[in-house]
């Protein structure tokens, strides 16, 4: 069967704290299949009150594939796709295993150290308070970046100047992860590489506004003030090295299909490697669609390829 004959689920909302960008995300991916002639329909996944069970949910709908739309927690730690699998419904993406593996950002670095992708020096705390504090200034220098170890969109993430700060930025962290992740600083420019069928597409450069310190959620999805530079403004080692260690990066935990990696440069020039991301953003403000458009590919064509591709895989395995 074609994916033209199939149907298509385009699976967004969740519960996570990407919920909003999630369902800007999967209106424009749904709204982009059915112009092109696709059987797509959506599901706002535990519903608008979140009251809903999304097992109940899965089960009951009419589908063939998947279109994976979820960010952040529950979207993207694996969960929603080892469901999927046990229901034998091929989908988009990566594995359970791997975006697991990629959404815990302390076994990333920790494999990522032991295999030679360049990543901040870190420390990671179990539920951290004042008495970790001590341990964290012996380890590391002012600032250090403090982060949830399992949230995305920069949900939660804080620097911190001093031990003021500090303090205050491992109580943000908490409330949405138990794991905290202290990570030293990077003072320079931030790139993302978007990675679709194991190719790495142009470097985009990421520039906030003075009022942005960081490149956080309100930059990411709300601020029209960010600039993104492509060409990215990299001389052209430096552009294919950065593409290359993403690659390495995604390709190391084990993930496919598609994805976004976010590396740093720092004042020496050594760059970086953050972070992998295995669902990201596809709104109006996302760099996945964006670098897409750099090399031609529309928005529908973007969203085609990621599908087809999914269903290709999905078709391979039935032969295995």
């Amino acid at each position: 069967m074609s994916l033209k004959a199939a149907k298509i689920l385009v699976i967004y909302g969740g519960r996570c704290a990407e919920r909003e960008v999630s369902l800007q995300s999967g209106g424009l991916v749904l709204a982009a299949l059915q112009e092109s002639g696709y059987q797509a329909t959506g599901l706002d996944l535990y519903g608008q009150d979140l009251s809903l069970n999304p097992v109940e949910q899965l089960q009951s709908a009419d589908f063939d594939l998947a279109f994976i739309a979820l960010h952040g927690g529950e979207g993207e730690d694996g969960r929603i796709q080892a469901l999927l699998e046990l229901m034998g419904k091929p989908y988009t993406g990566s594995s359970p295993l791997a975006c697991g593996f990629a959404m815990d950002k302390v076994l990333s670095k920790k494999y990522w150290q032991g295999i030679g992708v360049p990543t901040p020096t870190y420390l990671a705390f179990r539920a951290p308070d004042a008495s970790d504090i001590d341990a964290i200034e012996d380890e590391l220098a002012y600032p250090v970046i403090v982060k949830p170890s399992r949230e995305g969109s920069t949900i939660g993430i804080n620097k911190a100047n001093d031990r003021t700060q500090l303090e205050s930025a491992l109580a943000k962290a908490r409330e949405y992860d138990s794991d905290v992740l202290v990570e030293q600083f990077i003072a320079g420019p931030e790139f993302t590489v978007t990675i679709i069928d194991d190719v790495a597409y142009p470097v985009i450069g990421l520039k906030a506004s003075d009022e942005h310190e960081l490149y956080d959620y309100d930059a990411k999805y709300i601020a029209n003030d960010t600039q993104y530079l492509l060409p990215s403004g990299l001389l052209e080692d430096d552009e294919l090295y950065v593409q290359k260690i993403a690659l390495d990066a995604y390709q190391s935990l084990g993930c496919s299909g598609w994805g976004r990696v976010d590396v740093m440069q720092d004042q020496a020039g050594v760059f970086w490697v953050l972070e992998v991301n295995t669902s990201p953003g596809m709104t109006s403000h996302s760099l996945v669609p964006m670098s897409a458009a750099y090399v031609d590919i529309s928005y529908s064509a973007l969203v085609e390829k990621i599908a087809q591709a999914a269903w290709a895989q999905s078709l391979q395995d039935e032969k295995r």
